[in-house]
């Protein structure tokens, strides 16, 4: 039996980008891992969703046997704003903690690593965006320790640097800010397929759309880091062979291994660049709170058409590298859009509620995010109307 069909063999302690421990099962060392950090009474941060579930109950009972005090924080939407950082952050001072266990989805993760960082110190949130050299202005001694429990398989927020974030002080201009610095990845991580097991059908195909686009995106990026595309390149593999079947399957832990897998490999190969589809994604997020996930997905094929003059070639080796038949950007098109029909992926941002009448303001948010830089080619605000208004119509 190949071992990526092995059950068994997919287990392993890394220490790629951070120390992972992965496999089935592994949730049960969280207390050791705690301690290995000096903390005797974590704060768990989540989401409100994942909250009510019987393995946030069990993540704590497992702390509290260790004799640790353990308490929850959950006051998290689903595109986390400042006000949820900034709650955290005090829940964690007058709850008197000494570290952070960051559980659940990309929003849940991505305020746990906010909060650690804010915790030491006196500028607010939005000072520590990731500009010029605004990562120096960091206290990092103040900073509190993290160790990452992910239970979706789709940001691989547990081993990234950084946490996206609303900055909603100005209702009629939200946007999405990439909070940065080097010592917010986690210090430990524990990635436990049993943990996606109750995931959603749509949730499950979600975020491994996710995870793809974080691995498409990468590669195509023109800056020069071939360790990242050369880990972007297997991430899509896995998401190739395994994405259909743990939507198809949900228990099917082989296939939550490998999608967990994709996952961090995604994020850690996009420390080379992001593109459009974030650029175009990120907007929907803040102003129409869209999914993630999802928005990558619908606007994946539409940017890899308008990227046509600068990927062909390397898409040719990457639709090679996936068995795709007459490899070209055209077959790399069509396995896409074949695969999101697979998951259930609609196929315009209008079905899920992007409309004309938010095309003028999202394209001017979009041709400033922070990740258009790493698009292929330059894209300015009339590149980000006829992207929008493409994926609005279902026109590639």
């Amino acid at each position: 039996m190949s071992i990526e069909n092995n059950l068994e063999s997919l287990v392993g302690n890394w220490n790629y980008p951070t120390a992972i421990r992965f496999g089935c099962g592994r949730i049960s060392e969280l207390a050791d891992t705690c301690h290995e950090l000096g903390m005797s009474k974590p704060l768990l941060i989540t989401d409100q969703g994942i909250a009510a579930l019987p393995i946030v109950t069990e993540a704590v009972d497992i702390c509290k046997s260790a004799g640790m005090a353990c308490e929850v924080f959950s006051d998290i939407q689903a595109n986390p704003i400042g006000k949820n950082v900034n709650d955290g952050v005090t829940v964690y001072k007058e709850g008197g903690h000494d570290g952070i266990i960051a559980f659940g989805g990309g929003s849940a993760l991505d305020v746990a690593k906010a909060v650690a960082l804010m915790v030491g110190q006196d500028r607010p949130l939005w000072d520590f965006e990731d500009k010029e050299d605004w990562s120096e202005r960091v206290n990092v001694e103040g900073m509190a320790p993290v160790v990452a429990v992910p239970t979706t398989s789709g940001t691989g927020s547990e081993v990234g640097r950084a946490s996206v974030i609303t900055d909603e002080s100005d209702p009629s201009n939200k946007s999405k800010k990439i909070i940065f610095h080097a010592n917010m990845l986690p210090a430990k991580v524990i990635c436990d397929p049993e943990l996606t097991v109750g995931l959603p059908k749509n949730i499950t195909a979600w975020v491994g759309m996710d995870a793809l686009s974080h691995s498409m995106e990468a590669y195509f990026s023109p800056f020069y880091h071939p360790m990242a595309e050369g880990i972007a390149l297997k991430g899509m593999q896995l998401v190739k062979d395994f994405l259909p079947a743990a939507v198809s399957d949900g228990t099917d832990l082989v296939a939550r291994s490998q999608m967990m897998i994709a996952s961090t490999m995604g994020a850690t190969a996009f420390q080379k660049g992001l593109g459009a589809m974030h650029s175009l994604s990120h907007p929907c997020g803040a102003v129409l709170n869209t999914q993630h996930g999802l928005t990558n997905a619908v606007v994946m094929p539409y940017v890899l058409e308008r990227n046509r003059e600068a990927i062909s070639n390397k898409a040719i080796d990457l639709a090679r590298f996936l068995n795709l038949p007459n490899p070209s950007l055209d077959s790399l098109l069509k396995w896409v859009l074949e695969l999101r029909e697979q998951v259930a992926i609609p196929h315009t941002l209008a079905e899920i509620g992007v409309a004309d009448s938010h095309i003028e303001e999202l394209s001017k948010m979009a041709a400033v995010d922070p990740t258009v830089g790493g698009n292929p080619i330059p894209l300015g605000v009339d590149d980000m109307v006829a992207l929008y208004s493409n994926a609005i119509s279902g026109n590639i």
